[in-house]
């Protein structure tokens, strides 16, 4: 009973301490995978198996000479172990009697930076490596810069390899200085700097003996007692809706993760958008009823009203709201492969919320390096930039400095749903933006002359073509509507943007009032010209299924539209063709029932400059044509 009442008060304890997720970053072979697995070794807290497995590997394929590779115990995938280096990012768990602990590995080349940007996503603290031997090198500029734009407040500066210059207190100082002058550019309040020999268990979790200088804690004493728990924010309630929970006809509950802040029975909170309000009548977390939640705790709350609430909705405190905006400033971090499209639409992510959004604007690229901004059109992979970005509807956010949960977001591919982006909300859009484009002169001189504040070229990258006018032309029965309506579903489902203008939709509305005479239909190509032209302005490719009789009107369309926007496609049928494809309109015009019909009473000429002449006979043919001539001429798409 003695014993099981041992064992059970153990428990207890051990589910009671608290966790400390960390990160360790460096250069190459500067030793992270060392440090971790001497930690874990020191510690005693690897099973017999593993240390058998490791001393095996050592003389395998360590890195050590005789003595234990400790890296090997983070280093798994193959690629790591053959080269030496770290990848991917390396996971481990442990615990003492004070504390847990995961730990993440991260690879030290800049190439694999959006990896340390995952293991660092979660991290309380962060042990930055520097070999004693090189000091602070560019590396170590850049994984500091990234620890402080992912808000991590703590951060061990570990000099390692110190065994290696002799244990000098003086190479030791001059390294902190250096850190520490670099580091006042940076918002990182909590900095303690430990020199160790992660090969010999310096100060790693026993005290040196080489280093008597050094008075200050090991590096397992200061991650068992750093208080992290202050870190959170308490302040500002946020619980981001994940489902809705209806078990019974009588139980409605509203679940998700604490985000920040504390909530207790019987306060009343907010619904985000609706800003309705209710008061919480019972509080369900992993242990069953509670009367209160915190952050990170899963709960479900129910409200003593029934209101609409559904996914992506957020309560809150009345008197403590997020910010509702479509429109924000970010960091972003590029995480794709592929080169950004600037002129992308994307999913973005964010709590519980999913909506369109898209990146307005790239105020400057940082060198995770130098620090230095520079202008930038698009990001590629591992790539940071400070981003303006609008939603298709509102956030509930925080800025991420405040509110890791509610300030993070991702941005998703809607083609291929890769993750293209991380990004930290630095606030919403500032005014200020705003209203310097509203009143910038050039700006107002643009809007005075009638232009555009969108230029064409922003245009045609939005949407991958050039504005360009395919005008169609042949006798009535000659296949141009078969071609028009064909080719604007092929160019829609390969992802153009496409405006479809014929003799019916003209007629009934903007042309009702112009009958058949050629002083009429000319009049009614004038307007389709001009609207054509609108059309092309704006970046759409537009296509127009009319006669246009006579070489002079075409000639005159030409003109209105542009000379390099004009493409002329000639429908060659002949009249017997012609006629037997429409009867009845042929048979009207020779019975004198119909006038002005080009080919019987009126004269057709057939153009002698068209850059596309089709026989009606093979029509899929001639959309496949069509779409190669739009590609060679790079009309569409546009790369």
């Amino acid at each position: 009973m003695t014993t099981q009442t041992d064992i059970q008060t153990f428990l207890d304890q051990d589910q009671k301490k608290d966790l400390l997720r960390l990160l360790t970053a460096g250069s190459v072979d500067d030793g992270k995978s060392t440090l971790i697995g001497r930690l874990l070794f020191d510690s005693k807290k690897l099973y017999e198996d593993q240390l058998s497995a490791l001393e095996r590997d050592s003389k395998k394929m360590g890195h050590a000479g005789e003595n234990i590779d400790y890296a090997l115990l983070l280093d798994g995938l193959k690629a790591e172990r053959e080269q030496g280096i770290t990848i991917d990012v390396a996971y481990r768990y442990f615990s003492t009697n004070k504390r847990k602990f995961i730990i993440a590995d991260t690879p030290g080349h800049e190439q694999y930076t959006r990896n340390m940007v995952t293991g660092a996503s979660t991290a309380n603290l962060a042990i930055i490596l520097i070999d004693a031997r090189k000091g602070v090198i560019t590396q170590t500029r850049r994984h500091t810069f990234l620890v402080s734009l992912l808000g991590i407040q703590h951060i061990v500066l570990a000099v390692n390899k110190m065994d290696l210059v002799d244990y000098s207190e003086t190479i030791f100082n001059q390294i902190c200085d250096d850190y520490k002058n670099f580091v006042t550019r940076l918002s990182i309040p909590d900095i303690y700097c430990i020199p160790l020999s992660a090969l010999n268990g310096d100060n790693v979790v026993d005290d040196s003996k080489f280093m008597p200088w050094y008075h200050g804690q090991n590096l397992l004493q200061y991650l068992e007692e750093v208080h992290v728990g202050s870190d959170r924010n308490f302040e500002d309630f946020r619980l981001p809706i994940q489902n809705v929970l209806r078990p019974t006809l009588d139980f409605r509950g509203f679940s998700g993760k604490v985000a920040s802040g504390i909530v207790r029975k019987g306060e009343t909170v907010m619904v985000m958008p609706s800003r309705k309000t209710s008061v919480i009548t019972s509080i369900y977390g992993s242990d069953g009823e509670t009367d209160y939640a915190f952050p990170p705790q899963a709960v479900t709350l129910t409200l003593a009203d029934e209101i609409d609430i559904s996914r992506g909705d957020m309560l809150v405190h009345p008197e403590n709201l997020p910010r509702n905006e479509r429109q924000f400033e970010a960091m972003l971090v590029w995480m794709d492969e592929t080169k950004m499209d600037p002129y992308a639409q994307f999913f973005i992510k964010q709590t519980t919320n999913t909506t369109r959004a898209r990146i307005d604007h790239l105020r400057y690229r940082v060198d995770v390096n130098t620090l230095d901004h520079s202008a930038c059109e698009a990001l590629s992979l591992n790539e940071i930039a400070r981003v303006a970005i609008t939603t298709n509807k509102p956030l509930f956010f925080d800025p991420y400095h405040r509110n890791h949960s509610t300030g993070a977001f991702i941005l998703i591919d809607p083609i291929t749903h890769n993750t293209c982006a991380a990004g930290m909300i630095i606030d919403k859009l500032n005014a200020s933006d705003l209203q310097s484009r509203i009143t910038d002169p050039e700006i107002k001189r643009l809007i005075d002359g009638g232009k555009s504040l969108i230029n064409l070229s922003e245009m045609e990258k939005r949407y991958h073509q050039k504005g360009v006018t395919l005008w169609i032309t042949g006798l009535h029965g000659s296949g141009k509507n078969m071609l028009a309506y064909h080719l604007e579903r092929q160019l829609f489902d390969s992802g153009a943007t496409v405006v479809l203008l014929d003799g019916s939709t003209i007629r009934s509305g903007l042309t009702r009032e112009l009958d058949d005479s050629p002083a009429d239909r000319a009049e009614q190509m004038r307007r389709v010209a001009h609207i054509s032209r609108i059309l092309n302005d704006q970046g759409i490719i537009v296509i127009c299924s009319f006669i246009a009789s006579e070489e002079h009107l075409r000639q005159q369309l030409k003109e209105i539209i542009g000379n390099e926007r004009f493409h002329l496609i000639f429908m060659d049928a002949d009249l017997d063709y012609c006629r037997a494809n429409k009867p009845e309109l042929y048979e009207k015009a020779e019975q004198g029932l119909l006038q002005y019909l080009p080919g019987v009473d009126e004269v057709y000429e057939k153009p002698e400059n068209a850059q596309l002449c089709f026989k009606p006979m093979a029509m899929t043919e001639n959309i496949a044509l069509t779409m190669n001539y739009l590609q060679q001429h790079k009309i569409f798409p546009l790369d």
